[in-house]
């Protein structure tokens, strides 16, 4: 060794060991070097790959809602993305709107497109009326099933509160007489509730119009009026939740091909728990002519409120005389108080409406005067619950209570000095059909 050592070819062993280490330790720290910069690019690479993919989520939902082609499996999933309603008198309670929300129950999301394309984009051929919600129109499903569209109006007082309310306890009620709801649309800046079609329209394009109304003869009016008082049975009595409507008129109560009453419109409507009884609200909404006076001095709403609108309406249907606007006759401010006057004096078929000629039952058609003066009594307990006033309506045998002078009379009226003691009086000018709040 030591010779190869002197002649060179071996090498001397220490130092071949420490440039070993030299090597080795240099291409060590080349090697972390390099590894920690890999590292950095990566990590670069990464969150540059992750903002790119966010970005591009977000710009293609954003394009999807603005082409009305987002796609969301459950209307209520949808509903739930929507401002809270909070517990409160003014809205529907917590616990039933969380209930409400798991409940649904064949609703369908839909698209703007195909709304869009079924109206014939909302041309005015395809209107079907003008509503406190908005327009509403008619349209035909690729499938070929029709549908009224209610398009909420920008301009309108009501919002996403009464568009989320309608939504979620119509979906709750299954009725003959209740207006299904096949779902709903919410794209862009639209909101719009898709409902079965009515042939018909609405009440009140018949009952108020002198070419159309002979076209309810009395057999239709008084299944109409059975049909109403079933439906508002059901709503206050009879389903999962006790439902207060709020805003009952004729304009409200839409006709199938058959000419049957389906109560529609549930934006305004609250849903009371079983022992609740009454409400008080700072903000009244409905209809002039239709609400009770304790709602609309007060407001404070019950089943009793329902209750007074129902009668309104079905003295409403009897005359074929709008409430709202009333001037059917000088010293009467309202149709109550002038059907009241009449019928106390043994002169009730003098309110039938001249359209029915001699088609009517004379004792079916004083049954419901009689009836729907003991709903519109001034004090709610004189009224009579829904469950009382369908057994009226269909057991001839059944006894009915006299009614006392119905609310909203006049002070000036010639009338006012036989008022019942206790009662007191009050006057509205039902000249216009002007209401609060948006409706």
């Amino acid at each position: 060794m030591s010779w190869l050592r002197r002649t060179g070819w071996a090498p001397n062993t220490e130092e071949a060991w420490t440039s070993f280490r030299h090597h080795i330790s240099n291409h060590v720290k080349g090697q972390g070097k390099r590894a920690k910069v890999s590292s950095i690019v990566l990590a670069i690479m990464v969150l540059v790959i992750l903002i790119a993919d966010v970005w591009v989520y977000y710009y293609w939902l954003h394009e999807a809602k603005q082409n009305g082609k987002q796609r969301i499996g459950s209307i209520m999933s949808l509903l739930g993305f929507l401002p809270c309603i909070k517990a409160s008198n003014e809205s529907i309670d917590a616990t039933m709107l969380e209930d409400g929300m798991n409940q649904e129950k064949g609703a369908e999301l839909f698209d703007f497109a195909i709304i869009e394309t079924a109206t014939d984009k909302f041309s005015n051929a395809n209107m079907l009326g003008q509503g406190g919600f908005g327009p509403v129109y008619k349209g035909k499903l690729p499938e070929g099933q029709e549908i009224a569209v209610k398009r909420l109006s920008r301009s309108s007082g009501q919002g996403i509160l009464e568009f989320r309310n309608e939504v979620i306890v119509i979906l709750k009620l299954q009725h003959r007489n209740l207006v299904k709801l096949l779902g709903c649309c919410i794209t862009r800046k639209e909101k719009m509730l898709v409902y079965e079609y009515m042939p018909n329209k609405s009440l009140d394009a018949f009952l108020f119009d002198l070419s159309e109304k002979e076209k309810l003869d009395w057999a239709t009016r008084f299944n109409i009026i059975e049909g109403i008082a079933r439906g508002l049975l059901y709503l206050h009595r009879d389903s999962r939740l006790m439902i207060i409507h709020r805003d009952l008129k004729a304009g409200n109560i839409l006709l199938d091909g058959e000419m049957n009453p389906k109560i529609s419109d549930f934006g305004m409507a609250r849903i009371f728990g079983r022992n609740q009884t009454l409400e008080t609200t700072n903000r009244v909404v409905g209809t002039f002519g239709y609400m009770s006076p304790e709602y609309a001095m007060a407001g404070q709403f019950s089943v009793k409120s329902d209750i007074f609108s129902f009668g309104v309406l079905l003295l409403e249907i009897v005359t074929g005389i709008r409430n709202a606007g009333f001037s059917h006759h000088e010293q009467y401010p309202n149709l109550p108080a002038y059907a009241w006057k009449l019928w106390n004096e043994d002169r009730g078929l003098e309110l039938i409406d001249l359209a029915l000629g001699d088609s009517y039952i004379q004792a079916e058609v004083l049954r419901c005067i009689h009836i729907g003066l003991l709903c519109v009594q001034d004090v709610p307990s004189d009224r009579p619950h829904m469950q009382s006033v369908v057994l009226m309506l269909v057991n001839e045998t059944t006894t009915i209570p006299i009614p006392k002078k119905p609310a909203f009379i006049d002070k000036g009226s010639p009338s006012n000095t036989d008022s019942p003691p206790g009662h007191s009086v009050y006057s509205i000018n039902y000249a216009s059909n002007t209401t609060c709040d948006g409706r």
